[in-house]
Order: structure tokens, then sequence, then C-alpha cells
């Protein structure tokens, strides 16, 4: 197996990664998820900092992969409640931030 270096942008950040060139495409399309997830987390304004943003993003894209894996189908009502722990959660990290800077 030959591993060559890939060139992923995450957050406007450039990371060199090494893959299996048949993986390529996998590993591009896995970082554009992860980019879209902190993207769309720090947009909230409620999680400040990369290390927070890449955590609360790896959660969210680790539940999603349970859920998958689980076979798991959830309802609109259930994608809700969802996006509002999270919101939650959010909150709270940022509250946190705050006590924090204090």
């Amino acid at each position: 197996m030959r591993q060559h270096t890939v060139s992923i942008d995450i957050l406007d950040k450039s990371y060199q990664v090494a893959c299996e060139p048949e993986q390529e495409p996998e590993l591009q399309q896995a970082a554009r998820d992860l980019d879209d997830q902190m993207r769309a987390i720090r947009s909230t304004g409620k999680v400040i900092g990369l290390e927070r943003v890449a955590i609360m993003a790896a959660l969210n894209l680790s539940h999603q992969v349970l859920l998958l894996q689980s076979g798991v189908q959830l309802d609109d009502s259930q994608e809700e409640q969802i996006k509002g722990i999270t919101s939650r959660i959010d909150e709270a990290l940022f509250q946190l931030r705050q006590f924090e800077i204090s």
C-alpha cells in the first residue's frame, strides 16, 4: 500500500494528511463535512476557541455516525430535540467561557 500526502483545508487552515490514493476522495469529503460543521458552530458565536469548536463538531459527527451504525431513523421532532440540546450545550460553553474571562 502506497500512501501520499493530501492537503485539506479546515477553517482556512491547510493540513497535510497521509492517505492511500484511492481513499483521497473520501478524505476530501470528510474534510469538507468537518469544515462545514465547524463553520456552522463558529457562526453561532456561542462557542469560542478553535479547540471547543472542533470538540463540538466531533461530537456532532460522532453522534451522526452512531445513529447510522445503529440504523436509527430520526423524525423531525427528534432532530429538533437534538438541535435544542446542542444549543443548550453551546450556551453552557459560552457561559463557561464568559466566566473564565471574568
